[in-house]
């Protein structure tokens, strides 16, 4: 043998054991019923794992009880220490002597998972992220995560720094119960973190499966590939926790495959118990009683943005992710269970096979890519998309004034998209002008105050002019 077929065959045994490390990380998986919490699946559910970015919901928990309490606010300038700013990627990209907007910091931890945004979070409640990490374990147990212990707010490996599948599944249903005003930030494809327009972790899962509103994604090479996500379909509602994933792709198809079954497995309906209120350490001694907000689990409202604050930038990239992405046309073994089916608890189960994806996509969102010889001429004319079909209203919200045709079609999906809640039941329609090549952007079918409602909030936000009209 040659030295260079040698120093080859090297090379190869070395990529080799590379790959085989990078998918050693175990399998863990807990699907839950978030309306009482319910376990509908396990495996390896109380193994203790490296969480990864999964850490960040705490993070992020305590954050939002701290702006409750009244003891921090969104628009609070939040000075960037050098300990904050040298945290290694992902990251927002923060300077060690600048200051930024907690709603930024919270915006780059929930959305694109930003370790220094996070260290800068756990130095704004607690002072130093040891002490935030102390209270971040003890958050924990209150919530009756027994087998969790934090030593950071990002999730970076580090020796004692573990949780497991369950834990995680019960940390993701607390946040969702008690925050339900900042639930919708774990849904948003891109957001506006100041620095830098940041994209979702987790947006492929987002736009593939249908009813996906969250949570958090988490990768390192001790951890590998985990999610929590939650979707919901008509009064259901689960949660899944999934560690170890072999790739991205593997761990989103697999995800969906948790998800499925427990949809077929959870009864249709079920009387809601919500998680018991748990006091948070304040530090001193004492607890603090976490004001939870009376919302019901069906609402999570999205808050208002600020003056001056425009969306339109992200609003094309979510068009754009949601028109281009093609799915992956390999698929997942199905995991066939009957509805309500006996719910078996088992000590392990191998990875799947990496080249996996998700296959269900949400409904009203499957649209042509627009180019631009796409005009009226050579197209059928638009059909109304319903958002949801139980719409029996008489009143319009028409949008702006007077658009072509490409440009109105997006001006619809856009604002359902952003609007989903404040336009439901309500279908897209553009109305001829008389003038060739020009609509009006409309949405029917609403009730009045349906309708006043939805123009209030897109006023508010200041995306688009509105007017509520009557008579269809």
């Amino acid at each position: 043998m040659t030295i260079q077929a040698f120093r080859g065959l090297l090379l190869v045994l070395f990529f080799l054991c590379s790959a085989a490390s990078s998918q050693a990380a175990p399998y863990a998986a807990y699907v839950m019923d978030a309306r009482d919490g319910t376990v509908l699946h396990a495996r390896n559910h109380d193994t203790r794992l490296h969480p990864a970015s999964l850490t960040k919901m705490m993070t992020l928990y305590l954050v939002f009880d701290a702006i409750e309490q009244g003891k921090l606010s969104l628009d609070q300038k939040i000075p960037i220490s050098k300990y904050a700013a040298s945290k290694p990627p992902s990251k927002l990209g923060l300077r060690a002597g600048s200051s930024i907007e907690l709603r930024y910091l919270i915006r780059a931890s929930a959305v694109k998972s930003a370790n220094d945004a996070a260290a800068a979070l756990a130095e704004a409640v607690s002072g130093s992220e040891p002490a935030f990490a102390r209270k971040m374990t003890a958050t924990a147990r209150a919530m009756g995560m027994d087998n969790t212990t934090f030593k950071n707010a990002s999730g970076l490996t580090q020796q004692g720094h573990l949780s497991t599948a369950r834990d995680m599944a019960i940390l993701g249903r607390q946040l969702f119960y008690d925050f339900p005003q900042y639930y919708n930030l774990f849904s948003r494809r891109s957001t506006n973190a100041k620095i830098k327009t940041v994209r979702n972790t987790n947006r492929r899962l987002l736009d593939a499966y249908e009813g996906a509103d969250g949570i958090k994604t988490g990768y390192t090479s001790a951890a590998g590939f985990n999610l929590v996500a939650s979707a919901k379909r008509g009064q259901e509602r689960v949660i899944v926790s999934m560690f170890g994933g072999s790739s991205s792709s593997a761990r989103n198809a697999r995800v969906a495959e948790l998800m499925d079954l427990g949809f077929n497995r959870m009864p249709s309906r079920k009387a809601e118990s919500r998680p018991r209120r748990i006091r948070v350490p304040d530090g001193t001694g004492g607890n603090t009683l976490i004001a939870s907000a009376d919302t019901s689990l069906k609402t999570s409202p999205r808050p208002r943005l600020r003056a001056g604050v425009r969306s339109g930038d992200a609003a094309a990239q979510v068009i754009a992710s949601a028109v281009s992405r093609a799915l992956e046309d390999q698929q997942l073994p199905q995991i066939n269970v009957a509805k309500n089916a006996p719910v078996e608890v088992a000590a392990a189960e191998p990875l799947l096979p990496a080249a996996m994806s998700p296959r269900r996509r949400p409904k009203g969102l499957t649209v042509a890519a627009l180019t631009p010889t796409d005009t009226v001429q050579n197209r059928a004319p638009l059909e109304a998309k319903s958002v949801r079909a139980d719409n029996r209203g008489t009143y319009v919200v028409q949008l702006g004034g007077q658009h072509n045709r490409s440009n109105a079609e997006r001006l619809l999906l856009t604002t359902a998209l952003q609007e989903m809640e404040a336009l439901e039941g309500s279908q897209r329609d553009l109305q001829p002008t008389g003038q060739p090549g020009w609509y009006r952007a409309r949405f029917v079918g609403l009730s009045a105050q349906a309708a006043e409602t939805a123009c209030a909030r897109l006023a508010a936000a200041r995306q688009t002019p509105c007017q509520v009209l009557t008579g269809g």
